[in-house]
Protein backbone atom coordinates (compact mmCIF):
# COMPACT_ATOMS: atom_id res chain seq x y z
CA UNK A 1 0.00 0.00 0.00
CA UNK A 2 1.56 3.55 -0.63
CA UNK A 3 0.16 6.91 0.12
CA UNK A 4 1.04 9.71 -2.33
CA UNK A 5 0.96 13.57 -1.55
CA UNK A 6 2.36 14.11 1.72
CA UNK A 7 2.51 16.94 3.38
CA UNK A 8 2.19 19.36 0.37
CA UNK A 9 -1.22 17.45 -0.88
CA UNK A 10 0.15 18.49 -4.49
CA UNK A 11 0.49 14.87 -6.08
CA UNK A 12 0.77 13.72 -10.13
CA UNK A 13 -0.59 11.00 -11.98
CA UNK A 14 -3.62 9.16 -12.95
CA UNK A 15 -5.32 6.08 -11.17
CA UNK A 16 -6.96 3.14 -13.43
CA UNK A 17 -10.39 0.91 -12.75
CA UNK A 18 -13.69 1.11 -11.52
CA UNK A 19 -14.22 4.73 -10.56
CA UNK A 20 -16.90 5.52 -8.39
CA UNK A 21 -18.04 9.11 -10.39
CA UNK A 22 -19.39 11.85 -8.87
CA UNK A 23 -21.89 12.82 -6.29
CA UNK A 24 -24.21 9.65 -6.96
CA UNK A 25 -20.85 7.46 -6.91
CA UNK A 26 -21.79 5.81 -10.19
CA UNK A 27 -18.62 3.22 -11.28
CA UNK A 28 -17.47 3.53 -14.40
CA UNK A 29 -14.78 1.87 -15.92
CA UNK A 30 -11.55 3.95 -16.79
CA UNK A 31 -9.50 6.41 -15.56
CA UNK A 32 -9.06 9.46 -13.12
CA UNK A 33 -5.98 11.96 -13.97
CA UNK A 34 -4.94 14.69 -11.46
CA UNK A 35 -1.81 17.22 -11.60
CA UNK A 36 -0.67 19.63 -8.70
CA UNK A 37 -2.91 18.20 -6.23
CA UNK A 38 -6.20 18.61 -8.50
CA UNK A 39 -8.63 16.07 -10.67
CA UNK A 40 -8.12 17.27 -14.17
CA UNK A 41 -9.95 14.23 -15.90
CA UNK A 42 -12.06 11.22 -15.36
CA UNK A 43 -12.07 9.74 -18.54
CA UNK A 44 -14.95 6.22 -19.38
CA UNK A 45 -12.50 3.81 -21.21
CA UNK A 46 -11.42 0.23 -21.23
CA UNK A 47 -8.58 -0.51 -18.53
CA UNK A 48 -7.37 -3.57 -17.17
CA UNK A 49 -7.20 -2.76 -13.70
CA UNK A 50 -9.14 -4.41 -10.86
CA UNK A 51 -8.81 -1.44 -8.56
CA UNK A 52 -11.94 0.36 -7.28
CA UNK A 53 -11.56 3.92 -7.18
CA UNK A 54 -13.32 6.51 -4.51
CA UNK A 55 -12.94 9.67 -3.05
CA UNK A 56 -10.91 9.64 0.66
CA UNK A 57 -12.72 9.75 3.30
CA UNK A 58 -13.91 12.69 5.38
CA UNK A 59 -14.40 11.48 9.31
CA UNK A 60 -16.58 14.42 10.57
CA UNK A 61 -16.28 13.77 14.36
CA UNK A 62 -13.17 12.44 15.95
CA UNK A 63 -11.60 13.29 19.75
CA UNK A 64 -7.87 12.29 18.45
CA UNK A 65 -6.36 13.30 21.57
CA UNK A 66 -7.74 10.54 23.28
CA UNK A 67 -5.20 8.36 21.84
CA UNK A 68 -3.46 8.46 24.75
CA UNK A 69 -6.22 6.03 26.87
CA UNK A 70 -7.80 3.29 24.11
CA UNK A 71 -9.75 1.10 25.84
CA UNK A 72 -9.59 3.02 29.27
CA UNK A 73 -12.35 2.33 31.49
CA UNK A 74 -13.83 -0.34 31.23
CA UNK A 75 -17.16 -0.56 32.96
CA UNK A 76 -17.38 3.54 33.42
CA UNK A 77 -20.43 5.35 32.86
CA UNK A 78 -20.40 7.83 29.76
CA UNK A 79 -20.36 10.61 32.34
CA UNK A 80 -17.44 9.31 33.97
CA UNK A 81 -15.64 8.71 31.19
CA UNK A 82 -16.01 11.57 29.38
CA UNK A 83 -17.54 14.51 31.01
CA UNK A 84 -15.57 17.80 31.66
CA UNK A 85 -14.36 18.39 34.16
CA UNK A 86 -13.13 15.36 36.13
CA UNK A 87 -14.63 12.43 34.04
CA UNK A 88 -11.60 9.80 33.43
CA UNK A 89 -10.44 10.96 29.87
CA UNK A 90 -9.88 14.77 31.03
CA UNK A 91 -7.90 13.15 34.10
CA UNK A 92 -5.54 11.66 31.52
CA UNK A 93 -5.31 14.48 29.19
CA UNK A 94 -4.31 16.54 32.28
CA UNK A 95 -1.63 13.73 33.51
CA UNK A 96 0.30 13.09 30.15
CA UNK A 97 2.73 15.22 28.98
CA UNK A 98 2.95 17.48 26.03
CA UNK A 99 5.38 14.72 23.96
CA UNK A 100 3.13 12.13 25.13
CA UNK A 101 -0.13 13.64 23.62
CA UNK A 102 1.26 14.57 20.91
CA UNK A 103 2.89 11.22 20.00
CA UNK A 104 -0.25 9.62 20.38
CA UNK A 105 -2.33 11.75 17.72
CA UNK A 106 0.71 11.41 15.77
CA UNK A 107 0.50 7.78 15.39
CA UNK A 108 -3.15 8.17 15.26
CA UNK A 109 -2.96 10.20 12.40
CA UNK A 110 -0.72 7.56 10.28
CA UNK A 111 -3.35 4.74 10.91
CA UNK A 112 -5.57 7.24 9.10
CA UNK A 113 -3.42 8.17 6.51
CA UNK A 114 -3.15 4.65 5.82
CA UNK A 115 -6.83 4.05 6.04
CA UNK A 116 -7.41 6.41 3.56
CA UNK A 117 -8.96 9.32 5.63
CA UNK A 118 -8.30 12.74 3.45
CA UNK A 119 -9.49 15.05 6.66
CA UNK A 120 -11.16 15.27 9.93
CA UNK A 121 -12.75 17.20 12.37
CA UNK A 122 -11.83 17.70 15.41
CA UNK A 123 -13.11 18.39 18.92
CA UNK A 124 -9.76 19.25 20.15
CA UNK A 125 -9.69 19.70 24.26
CA UNK A 126 -7.01 21.73 26.63
CA UNK A 127 -8.28 24.94 25.25
CA UNK A 128 -4.96 27.05 22.87
CA UNK A 129 -2.69 24.04 24.24
CA UNK A 130 -4.72 21.75 22.79
CA UNK A 131 -5.05 23.47 19.50
CA UNK A 132 -1.09 23.66 19.71
CA UNK A 133 -0.60 19.86 20.59
CA UNK A 134 -2.77 18.98 17.54
CA UNK A 135 -0.90 21.09 15.01
CA UNK A 136 2.60 19.56 16.46
CA UNK A 137 0.65 16.05 15.52
CA UNK A 138 -0.30 16.93 12.18
CA UNK A 139 2.74 18.70 10.52
CA UNK A 140 3.95 15.69 9.17
CA UNK A 141 1.30 14.32 7.90
CA UNK A 142 -0.95 14.18 4.88
CA UNK A 143 -4.49 14.25 6.41
CA UNK A 144 -6.35 17.73 7.25
CA UNK A 145 -7.24 18.55 10.70
CA UNK A 146 -9.96 20.58 10.78
CA UNK A 147 -9.64 21.73 14.70
CA UNK A 148 -12.74 22.86 16.57
CA UNK A 149 -11.06 24.83 20.14
CA UNK A 150 -12.37 23.78 23.09
CA UNK A 151 -12.89 25.08 26.83
CA UNK A 152 -12.55 28.61 25.71
CA UNK A 153 -12.89 31.41 23.15
CA UNK A 154 -9.41 31.99 22.42
CA UNK A 155 -8.99 28.23 21.11
CA UNK A 156 -11.44 29.45 18.67
CA UNK A 157 -9.65 32.12 17.45
CA UNK A 158 -6.59 29.76 16.99
CA UNK A 159 -8.28 26.99 15.27
CA UNK A 160 -11.04 26.46 13.04
CA UNK A 161 -13.67 27.03 14.71
CA UNK A 162 -15.35 26.05 18.46
CA UNK A 163 -16.59 22.47 19.52
CA UNK A 164 -19.33 22.28 22.50
CA UNK A 165 -19.42 19.56 24.65
CA UNK A 166 -23.34 19.71 24.91
CA UNK A 167 -25.74 22.49 25.89
CA UNK A 168 -26.23 21.49 29.51
CA UNK A 169 -22.87 21.44 30.12
CA UNK A 170 -22.63 25.21 29.59
CA UNK A 171 -24.01 28.96 28.07
CA UNK A 172 -22.38 28.75 24.74
CA UNK A 173 -23.59 32.16 23.57
CA UNK A 174 -20.74 33.64 23.45
CA UNK A 175 -18.50 31.48 21.91
CA UNK A 176 -21.19 31.20 18.91
CA UNK A 177 -21.40 34.61 18.40
CA UNK A 178 -17.55 34.47 18.43
CA UNK A 179 -17.63 31.31 15.62
CA UNK A 180 -20.50 33.51 13.78
CA UNK A 181 -18.73 36.67 13.66
CA UNK A 182 -15.32 35.22 12.39
CA UNK A 183 -17.27 32.92 9.90
CA UNK A 184 -15.53 29.64 11.97
CA UNK A 185 -17.28 26.21 12.29
CA UNK A 186 -19.97 26.03 15.49
CA UNK A 187 -20.63 22.42 16.36
CA UNK A 188 -21.82 21.04 19.50
CA UNK A 189 -22.73 17.52 20.97
CA UNK A 190 -26.37 16.85 21.19
CA UNK A 191 -29.04 13.49 22.47
CA UNK A 192 -26.26 11.48 23.29
CA UNK A 193 -27.71 10.54 26.65
CA UNK A 194 -30.73 12.07 26.82
CA UNK A 195 -32.92 14.45 24.75
CA UNK A 196 -33.12 17.29 27.40
CA UNK A 197 -29.65 19.37 25.56
CA UNK A 198 -30.87 19.41 22.05
CA UNK A 199 -33.75 22.32 21.97
CA UNK A 200 -30.93 24.29 24.08
CA UNK A 201 -28.78 23.34 21.27
CA UNK A 202 -30.62 23.89 18.44
CA UNK A 203 -31.53 27.74 20.15
CA UNK A 204 -27.84 27.97 19.09
CA UNK A 205 -28.02 28.10 15.69
CA UNK A 206 -25.26 25.88 14.97
CA UNK A 207 -23.81 24.84 11.89
CA UNK A 208 -23.78 20.65 12.82
CA UNK A 209 -25.01 18.46 15.18
CA UNK A 210 -23.38 15.25 16.80
CA UNK A 211 -24.95 12.24 18.03
CA UNK A 212 -29.05 13.18 18.23
CA UNK A 213 -29.23 9.49 20.00
CA UNK A 214 -32.22 10.39 21.42
CA UNK A 215 -34.31 12.59 19.11
CA UNK A 216 -37.69 12.83 19.11
CA UNK A 217 -40.46 13.82 16.39
CA UNK A 218 -40.21 17.92 17.39
CA UNK A 219 -36.48 17.52 17.77
CA UNK A 220 -36.48 15.90 14.33
CA UNK A 221 -38.78 18.55 12.68
CA UNK A 222 -36.90 21.47 14.25
CA UNK A 223 -33.44 19.90 12.88
CA UNK A 224 -35.67 20.06 9.07
CA UNK A 225 -36.95 23.68 9.29
CA UNK A 226 -33.64 24.96 10.50
CA UNK A 227 -31.35 22.59 7.99
CA UNK A 228 -28.96 21.58 10.53
CA UNK A 229 -26.92 18.69 9.06
CA UNK A 230 -26.21 16.28 11.76
CA UNK A 231 -22.89 13.85 12.39
CA UNK A 232 -23.34 9.86 13.46
CA UNK A 233 -21.19 8.06 15.88
CA UNK A 234 -22.61 4.54 15.91
CA UNK A 235 -20.08 2.74 17.10
CA UNK A 236 -19.28 5.21 19.57
CA UNK A 237 -23.18 5.58 20.50
CA UNK A 238 -23.23 1.27 20.90
CA UNK A 239 -19.70 1.37 22.84
CA UNK A 240 -20.86 3.72 25.44
CA UNK A 241 -24.24 2.20 25.62
CA UNK A 242 -26.57 5.03 24.99
CA UNK A 243 -28.49 4.13 22.14
CA UNK A 244 -28.44 4.14 18.88
CA UNK A 245 -29.35 6.89 16.32
CA UNK A 246 -32.63 6.53 13.89
CA UNK A 247 -30.40 6.79 10.84
CA UNK A 248 -33.69 6.67 8.51
CA UNK A 249 -35.61 8.98 10.71
CA UNK A 250 -32.82 11.51 10.63
CA UNK A 251 -31.95 11.09 7.16
CA UNK A 252 -35.38 12.38 5.47
CA UNK A 253 -34.62 15.47 7.85
CA UNK A 254 -30.98 16.17 6.77
CA UNK A 255 -27.87 16.06 5.70
CA UNK A 256 -26.14 13.22 7.59
CA UNK A 257 -22.12 12.64 8.13
CA UNK A 258 -20.19 9.98 9.46
CA UNK A 259 -17.60 10.17 12.65
CA UNK A 260 -16.21 7.53 14.64
CA UNK A 261 -15.63 10.25 17.65
CA UNK A 262 -13.51 8.87 20.59
CA UNK A 263 -10.39 7.13 20.35
CA UNK A 264 -10.53 5.80 23.81
CA UNK A 265 -13.43 3.62 21.94
CA UNK A 266 -12.98 3.57 18.62
CA UNK A 267 -10.28 2.94 15.87
CA UNK A 268 -10.96 5.93 13.17
CA UNK A 269 -12.04 3.39 10.72
CA UNK A 270 -14.34 4.80 8.43
CA UNK A 271 -14.84 1.51 6.80
CA UNK A 272 -16.06 -0.08 10.41
CA UNK A 273 -18.25 3.17 10.50
CA UNK A 274 -19.78 2.80 6.85
CA UNK A 275 -20.59 -0.61 8.10
CA UNK A 276 -22.73 -0.20 10.91
CA UNK A 277 -24.48 2.24 9.42
CA UNK A 278 -25.27 0.20 6.36
CA UNK A 279 -26.24 -2.35 8.76
CA UNK A 280 -28.91 -0.45 11.12
CA UNK A 281 -30.36 1.46 8.52
CA UNK A 282 -32.52 0.93 5.23
CA UNK A 283 -30.35 3.50 3.47
CA UNK A 284 -28.58 2.58 0.18
CA UNK A 285 -25.25 2.38 0.16
CA UNK A 286 -24.45 5.39 -2.29
CA UNK A 287 -26.35 7.32 0.77
CA UNK A 288 -24.22 5.41 3.31
CA UNK A 289 -20.92 6.66 0.69
CA UNK A 290 -21.71 10.02 1.05
CA UNK A 291 -22.34 10.49 4.37
CA UNK A 292 -18.34 9.17 4.57
CA UNK A 293 -17.40 11.53 2.09
CA UNK A 294 -18.60 14.31 0.53
CA UNK A 295 -21.28 15.54 3.14
CA UNK A 296 -18.54 15.92 5.31
CA UNK A 297 -16.39 17.82 2.97
CA UNK A 298 -19.63 20.10 2.27
CA UNK A 299 -20.04 20.48 6.24
CA UNK A 300 -16.38 21.60 6.61
CA UNK A 301 -16.03 23.52 3.46
CA UNK A 302 -13.28 21.12 2.02
CA UNK A 303 -13.47 20.86 -1.62
CA UNK A 304 -12.79 17.14 -1.82
CA UNK A 305 -15.06 14.02 -1.21
CA UNK A 306 -15.79 13.62 -4.71
CA UNK A 307 -13.66 12.25 -7.87
CA UNK A 308 -14.76 15.25 -10.45
CA UNK A 309 -12.68 17.14 -12.24
CA UNK A 310 -11.82 20.44 -10.51
CA UNK A 311 -12.02 19.06 -6.87
CA UNK A 312 -8.63 18.16 -4.82
CA UNK A 313 -7.25 14.74 -5.58
CA UNK A 314 -7.93 13.34 -2.50
CA UNK A 315 -8.08 9.44 -3.47
CA UNK A 316 -8.49 5.87 -2.08
CA UNK A 317 -7.79 2.90 -4.24
CA UNK A 318 -8.75 -0.14 -3.24
CA UNK A 319 -7.49 -3.70 -4.74
CA UNK A 320 -10.94 -5.11 -6.08
CA UNK A 321 -9.26 -8.38 -6.84
CA UNK A 322 -9.02 -8.78 -2.84
CA UNK A 323 -9.88 -12.10 -0.94
CA UNK A 324 -12.08 -10.32 0.30
CA UNK A 325 -13.55 -8.64 -2.33
CA UNK A 326 -13.32 -10.43 -5.13
CA UNK A 327 -16.99 -11.77 -6.79
CA UNK A 328 -18.59 -8.60 -5.44
CA UNK A 329 -21.13 -7.72 -7.52
CA UNK A 330 -22.34 -4.39 -5.97
CA UNK A 331 -19.18 -2.56 -6.23
CA UNK A 332 -20.57 0.15 -4.13
CA UNK A 333 -22.25 -2.01 -1.36
CA UNK A 334 -18.65 -3.96 -1.69
CA UNK A 335 -17.45 -0.88 -0.40
CA UNK A 336 -20.08 0.44 2.06
CA UNK A 337 -20.27 -3.15 3.76
CA UNK A 338 -17.78 -5.03 3.37
CA UNK A 339 -14.16 -3.40 2.19
CA UNK A 340 -11.70 -2.69 5.25
CA UNK A 341 -8.17 -1.08 5.56
CA UNK A 342 -6.51 -4.28 4.18
CA UNK A 343 -8.08 -4.00 0.94
CA UNK A 344 -6.07 -0.94 0.17
CA UNK A 345 -4.04 -0.18 -2.33
CA UNK A 346 -2.90 3.30 -3.06
CA UNK A 347 -4.03 6.33 -0.90
CA UNK A 348 -3.43 9.70 -2.69
CA UNK A 349 -3.59 12.97 -0.46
Amino acid sequence: MTVDGGESGRASGTLEGTILRGREFEPVEGRVAFEDGEITAVEETSVESDRIVLPAFVNAHTHIGDSIAKEAGEGLTLEELVAPPDGLKHRLLREATRDELVAAMTRTLSYMERAGTAAHLEFREGGVEGVEAIERAGAGSAVESVVLGREETAAMERADGFGASGANDADFDRERNATRREGKLFGIHAGEVDASDINPALDLDPDFLVHMVHAEALHLDRVADKGVPVVLCPRSNAALSVGLPDVDALFERTTLALGTDNAMVNAPSMFREMEWTAKLSDLPAREVLAMATVNGADLADLNCGVVAPGRDAKLLALDGDSDNLDGVRDVVRGVVRRATVDDVERVVL
